[in-house]
């Protein structure tokens, strides 16, 4: 981050300050800002799930270069520098590694995000009818303010896998020629109990079912003709019955594309930044690294951030423990224990997830010199947690000291911020996960506003530096 000039057009040490990133550019990264913008947009608004983040960002992957770790296996293959290859783990969490000039005990550069975001999963047995209306019962996934999720147009996403093992792929609600989904909310005239609860009272969890069908199906020996209409959609469509919804993982989205904001065009309003918005400028940054870096370069990409990052796709897990295990013994003769805990003890990691920018609408839970600001690049934040630090990853001087160092020699307009004010707030990361391996970690992502609700604001020169300070840890970390 450029230093403070004087009159003198001196640099100065003395003092800190931060500004506007626009006002630091040319004409020719803000081109630059512009063109991985647009293919960012495109990007989150085709993946708008983890598994299809997955499946998008493994032929991304593939066409680098990067080979299944399984295929390896069963060659019995072994890895050199240069060399690239990913893990995955049930299809919705990615770990890639690119294999460095230096012993892999040495430690890895890892940039890990999660692909995960809040939303509305449909129940195991949804399919009801009432009233001649028919509905999908459903519980919501992540911290969501649901009244936000009421009256706009949703889409369903996910999965259908029969007994016999096939999966049906379901994505209703995207075209243009699609019916869309919805959740009904009270009429003005008809809420005056509704309006006099909190917002967190005024929507019931339960009360969230999503409106699917009101049209019969003309059978008299059918008790529930809408809901038989619907079954009969579903079976004409997808050859699924009603049965298969138990093994289903089936998600409601926002409908709506990515769009530009503002007459300036200089953010985007969607829906997933958090975190498909570290996510991809991570993924980006390991498929640009042309040079084979010196340190091991590793993306992680995971499911079940946005409820604690629990179970077999989580963070939580021991998935990114048995990957590096797996990778040491894909290029060694020989494998230790040792040399694992050496390696990730030795590991230097940027967790790559989401911040709050500073909303003038909403001052007060803000504490103004220690918030990030929209367009004043890529967020660091030392430590999250809530309140005393509670749950936080709190990064030594040393390694804040030498991700000064990495972005500034790299031209990373950057900033630091915390998650709100001391009692106001507060949140985590993945970073906990990692730093129990004794590795230096620190989060670093991109701030948003709106964060959580159905469409999210992110500055673009904040996502063109995040990519630019991803790039440049992979390639320049520790030289």
């Amino acid at each position: 981050m450029p230093a403070t000039k004087t009159k003198n057009n001196q640099k100065s040490v003395l003092e800190y300050k931060r500004e506007n990133g626009y006002l630091k550019i040319d004409e020719k990264e803000k081109k630059s800002i512009s063109e991985f913008c647009s293919a960012y947009s495109l990007f989150l608004g085709e993946a708008k799930t983890e598994r299809e983040f997955h499946d998008e960002a493994v032929k991304l992957l593939e066409g680098k270069g990067f080979r299944n770790a399984e295929i390896l296996k069963k060659e019995n293959a072994k890895l050199k520098a240069g060399d690239k290859v990913y893990y995955s783990a049930y299809g919705k969490t990615l770990i890639a590694f690119i294999i460095g000039k230096k012993p892999l005990t040495e430690g890895f550069n890892i940039v890990g995000a999660h692909i995960d975001s809040p939303r509305i999963d449909i129940k195991q047995n949804p399919l009801y009818e009432n009233s001649e209306m028919a509905y999908l019962d459903t519980h919501y996934y992540g911290g969501i303010k649901k009244y936000q999720w009421l009256t706009i147009p949703l889409a369903l996403h996910g999965v259908v896998v029969k007994k016999n093992g096939s999966k049906v792929n379901i994505k209703i609600g995207e075209e243009s020629s699609d019916p869309v989904l919805c959740l009904t909310d009270l009429l003005p005239h008809l809420a005056q109990d509704q309006m006099k609860k909190s917002l967190a009272e005024g929507v019931e969890g339960e009360n969230l079912d999503i409106l699917i069908g009101s049209e019969p199906l003309k059978d008299k020996d059918k008790k529930e003709k809408v809901k038989a209409r619907i079954l009969k959609i579903l079976s004409e469509k997808y050859k699924i019955s009603e049965e298969d919804f138990l093994s289903a993982e089936l998600e409601i989205v926002p409908a709506a594309k990515p769009r530009d904001l503002g007459l300036d065009r200089s953010m985007i309003l969607g829906y997933g930044h958090d975190d498909r918005v570290c996510a991809y400028t991570g993924l980006k940054a390991a498929l640009d690294l042309k040079e084979i870096p010196q340190y091991s370069s590793c993306l992680i990409l995971a499911d079940k951030e946005e409820i604690g990052s629990y179970g077999a796709t989580g963070m939580g897990s021991n998935f990114f423990e048995n990957v590096c295990a797996e990778t040491l013994n894909f290029c060694s003769q020989s494998y230790s224990e040792l040399d694992l805990k050496r390696a990730l003890a030795n590991s230097w990691m940027l967790s790559a997830d989401v911040n709050s920018l500073f909303d003038p609408l909403f001052p007060s839970v803000s504490e103004k010199k220690n918030t990030a600001f929209l367009n004043y690049g890529i967020c660091v934040t030392k430590y999250t947690g809530s309140r005393g630090k509670s749950a936080s990853s709190d990064a030594n001087a040393e390694f804040m000291a030498q991700i000064r160092r990495i972005f500034d020699s790299n031209k990373v307009i950057w900033q630091t911020g915390e998650l709100g004010k001391v009692d106001q707030g507060g949140g985590g990361t993945i970073a906990h996960y990692m730093a129990r391996y004794g590795m230096q970690v620190i989060d670093c992502g991109v701030g948003l506003l709106s964060m959580h609700a159905p469409m999210e604001v992110a500055g673009k020169l904040d996502i063109y530096m995040a990519y630019k300070a991803y790039l440049a840890f992979l390639k320049d970390a520790r030289k």
